[in-house]
C-alpha cells in the first residue's frame, strides 16, 4: 500500500498538498507566483536560522538578495554556488526541528511505500514508521513556521536531502521505474514505437518490394528499365527538396528576441547521459560550468547506468554542487540512451530542458538564447536545434570529412528546412525542449536507437515546430575507421526503425503531417536509408555501362533519353553533394579541411557499408546500442580558436 504522507492531521497536511498536486503537473505552487511569474516569494525564513550553525549572516543577506534578484527562494540562492552545501543545510535543518538527519547508505533498505507525486519524492522508514522527507518551497516554509508555534510534527518525520531522497525511492521503485522509462510510449500508442513489430500487411508489402528488386535485377529488360526508372525519379525528388531547402536556410533570418533579465529565464534541465566516459566527466563539469546561466535556475541530471560504477566514481569524486544530480538508471532493457533520457525525466524540474552528450562543449550563451527563443514564441514552438560542428577535424580525413558533413547538414541544410516548415530529424545532443511538450509526446521512444530522428517526426507529427538556433555546440568526432562504422551502422539502423514506425501507417501520416510534410519526412528517411545502401550499386552498373554497355553511344531515341536522363541525374547528385560540402566548409570556416573533398567517394562508400552493416543489425539485433568512446581526439579546433585555453 502506498503511503499517504502528512495527511493524518490537519496541521501537518499542509506540507505536501500544495507541492504534490502542482508539482505532478510541472507546475508552480500558486502560492509561488509573483506577477504572473512562477516566482517563489523571497523570504529569509527559511535560511535565517543557520547563523545558529556557524553561517556568517553577512553570507544569508547576500543569498537573499540574490533570491530577490533572481526571483527563486532564499535556499536556491544560497546552494547554487556550493558555499553551502545541501548536506549542510539539511543536517542543520533536521537539529534546529530535533528531528533525526538520514545521511548513509543503510537508510536504503529501511524504505518503503515510496511516494512519486512531485519532483521530490516522501517515503516511509520501517524502522519507526517516520516519514522520510527532504522539504523544499512551500512545504519547507510551512515546517518552519510550524516549529517555531511548536507544532511541527516531529515525532513523524525524519530529515535527508532532496538527491538522496530522489536517488533511493527511485532504487526502491526499479522496476517502476524501468518500465516507465521503456514503455510508457508504446502502451500510450503502440504504432509510434520501435517496440511495436510491423503488421502482416506492411512486411508482406516490404517483402513484395524486396523481391521486386531482386527480380528486376536478375531479369534485365523492362523491368529493369522501370525499377531504375523509379529510383531515378525518388533520386531527382530528393535532391530538389533537399537544394530548396538548403536555399532557404541560406536567406533565413530567425526574428530577434527581447534580452531577459536572470529574474524572467525559466527553470532549466541539463540532461547528460553517461556510459562508461570516466575519462571526461572533469571536462564535462568544466564545459557546464562555463555556461552562462543563472545558477539557481539549473538542475543538471548526469544519468549512469546502474552497472558503471566507475563512471560514477569519477561524477561523486567531483564533489558537485546540489544543481547537479546523480540518476542512476535502474537495470532493464533495452540499456539505450533514450531509456536513460525518460529516467532522468521523470524527475526534472526545469519548464525548459536541453540534452547535451559527455564530450559536448556549448557555446556559453546557449541556454540564454534558447529561452529568449522560447520565451518570445507561441507553445507550438517545442524545440530548438542548436549547431553541432565538429572540434576535432585535424585528427585525419575521417575526422575533417565529417566536420563537413556536419556543417552541411546543421549550418546549411537544418536551417533551410527550419525556414519552410518542413519536418526535421534531430541531432542526437543540443536539442532544447519545452518540457510541458516531451511530457505530451510520452518522451523518447526506449526501442529506437537513433531517437533524435524519431521524435523530431513526432514532434511535427503532434503539430509542434522545430526550429534551429544559431549557437554552436562542439563535439568529438570518431577518428578511427572501425568506432566511425559503429557509430554510422547504429544511426542508419535507428533511421531504419524510424522509417518503418512512421510508414507503417501512411494514410495517418498524412493526415498528420499534410502531403507536403509527409512526402519531405520520407525523402528525408529515404536519402539517409536507401541512398548508401543503393548509390553504390547504380553507381557502379552506369560504370559498366559507361565502358562497356550503350550509355556513352546510344542505339536509339530511348537509349538516348535514358542515356541523357541518368547523366544528368548522375552529374545532378554528384553536384549538389559537392555544393553542400563547399556551402558547409564556406559557413563553418574549414577551408583546411576542404583538401579532403576529394575523398568524398571513399567516404561513401564506407557510408554504403555501414548502411549494410545496419541492415544485418536491424536484422539480428534491433535494438543493440553501439557505444561512441569519447576523449580520444588528438586536435580541439575550439582550443585553438582560444589560444589553447
Amino acid at each position: 500500500m502506498v503511503a499517504r504522507p502528512f495527511q493524518e492531521t490537519n496541521s501537518t497536511s499542509r506540507l505536501g498538498e500544495t507541492r504534490s498536486s502542482h508539482a505532478s503537473r510541472g507546475e508552480a505552487s500558486p502560492a509561488l507566483r509573483h506577477r504572473g511569474h512562477d516566482r517563489p516569494q523571497p523570504s529569509p525564513n527559511e535560511i535565517d536560522f543557520l547563523v545558529s550553525h556557524g553561517v556568517a549572516a553577512s553570507t544569508l543577506v547576500e543569498a537573499a538578495a540574490r533570491a530577490r534578484r533572481l526571483g527563486v527562494a532564499p535556499l536556491a540562492a544560497l546552494l547554487a554556488d556550493g558555499g553551502v552545501s545541501d548536506h549542510f543545510y539539511y543536517s542543520a535543518l533536521a537539529r534546529r526541528l530535533g528531528a533525526p538527519f538520514v545521511a548513509s547508505a543503510p537508510a536504503f533498505t529501511q524504505l518503503r511505500n515510496a511516494h512519486h507525486e512531485g519532483p521530490v519524492p516522501v517515503a516511509r522508514l520501517a524502522d519507526d514508521d517516520r516519514y522520510l522527507i527532504a522539504p523544499e518551497g512551500e512545504a519547507l516554509r510551512a515546517l518552519l513556521a510550524l516549529a517555531r508555534e511548536g507544532r511541527a510534527p516531529l515525532d513523524r518525520i525524519a530529515i535527508t536531502t532532496p538527491r538522496r531522497l530522489a536517488a533511493w525511492t527511485r532504487a526502491a521503485n526499479a522496476r517502476a521505474v524501468a518500465r516507465a522509462a521503456c514503455d510508457d510510449l508504446r502502451r500510450h500508442d503502440p504504432s509510434l514505437s520501435a517496440a511495436t513489430p510491423c503488421d502482416f500487411g506492411f512486411r508482406a508489402g516490404l517483402t513484395i518490394l524486396v523481391l521486386g528488386f531482386i527480380f528486376a535485377l536478375v531479369a534485365g529488360g523492362p523491368a529493369w528499365v522501370a525499377l531504375t526508372g523509379l529510383f531515378g525519379v525518388i533520386s531527382t525528388a530528393v535532391i530538389a527538396f533537399r537544394l530548396a531547402a538548403a536555399a532557404m536556410g541560406l536567406e533565413d533570418r530567425p526574428a530577434k528576441a527581447a534580452v531577459l533579465l536572470d529574474a524572467d529565464l525559466p527553470g532549466y534541465t541539463i540532461i547528460v547521459p553517461l556510459y562508461r566516459e570516466a575519462r571526461v566527466v572533469a571536462r564535462l563539469v568544466r564545459n557546464i560550468e562555463a555556461i552562462d546561466y543563472p545558477r539557481a535556475k539549473l538542475d543538471i541530471r548526469l544519468v549512469v547506468e546502474a552497472e558503471d560504477h566507475d563512471t560514477r566514481a569519477a561524477i561523486e569524486a567531483l564533489a558537485l554542487p546540489g544543481r547537479y544530480e546523480i540518476v542512476v538508471a535502474p537495470r532493464g532493457a533495452p540499456r539505450t540512451k533514450p531509456r536513460a533520457l525518460n529516467v532522468a525525466m521523470a524527475g526534472a524540474r526545469g519548464s525548459l530542458i536541453v540534452i547535451f552528450d559527455a564530450e559536448d562543449a556549448p557555446d556559453p550563451d546557449q541556454l540564454r538564447l534558447a529561452a529568449r527563443r522560447f520565451g518570445a514564441a507561441g507553445d507550438r514552438l517545442a524545440c530548438l536545434q542548436a549547431r553541432l560542428a565538429i572540434d576535432n577535424p585535424g585528427d585525419g580525413w575521417l575526422a575533417a570529412l565529417f566536420a563537413i558533413e556536419y556543417a552541411a547538414l546543421f549550418d546549411v541544410l537544418n536551417p533551410g528546412l527550419a525556414a519552410i516548415g518542413a519536418p526535421m530529424l534531430l541531432g542526437g545532443t543540443s536539442n532544447h525542449f519545452r518540457a510541458s511538450a516531451l511530457r505530451r509526446l510520452r518522451g523518447w521512444d526506449a526501442w529506437n536507437v537513433t531517437e533524435d530522428a524519431d521524435l523530431g517526426l513526432r514532434l511535427a507529427r503532434f503539430g509542434y515546430r522545430v526550429e534551429t538556433l544559431a549557437t554552436t555546440t562542439h563535439e568529438e568526432a570518431p577518428a578511427r575507421i572501425g568506432a566511425w562504422l559503429a557509430q554510422r551502422r547504429r544511426w542508419i539502423k535507428g533511421w531504419m526503425q524510424t522509417l518503418l514506425v512512421h510508414g507503417r501507417q501512411p494514410r495517418r501520416l498524412t493526415r498528420e503531417l499534410g502531403p507536403a510534410g509527409a512526402a519531405g519526412a520520407l525523402a528525408l528517411l529515404i536519402n539517409g536509408v536507401l541512398g548508401p545502401l543503393l548509390t553504390p550499386m547504380f553507381v557502379a552498373l552506369l560504370a559498366r555501362d559507361a565502358i562497356w554497355g550503350d550509355l556513352l553511344a546510344p542505339r536509339d531515341a530511348g537509349g538516348l533519353l535514358m542515356s541523357t536522363a541518368w547523366s544528368c541525374l548522375m552529374l545532378a547528385g554528384a553536384g549538389s553533394l559537392l555544393w553542400f560540402s563547399a556551402m558547409g566548409v564556406r559557413q563553418r570556416g574549414l577551408r583546411a579541411e576542404a583538401r579532403w573533398l576529394v575523398a568524398l567517394p571513399a567516404y561513401h562508400l564506407l557510408l554504403s557499408v555501414a548502411a549494410w552493416g545496419a541492415l544485418l543489425e536491424l536484422w539480428r539485433d534491433p535494438f543493440g546500442w553501439s557505444k561512441t568512446s569519447h576523449g580520444l581526439a588528438r586536435t580541439s579546433r575550439r582550443n585553438a580558436d582560444h589560444g589553447g585555453l
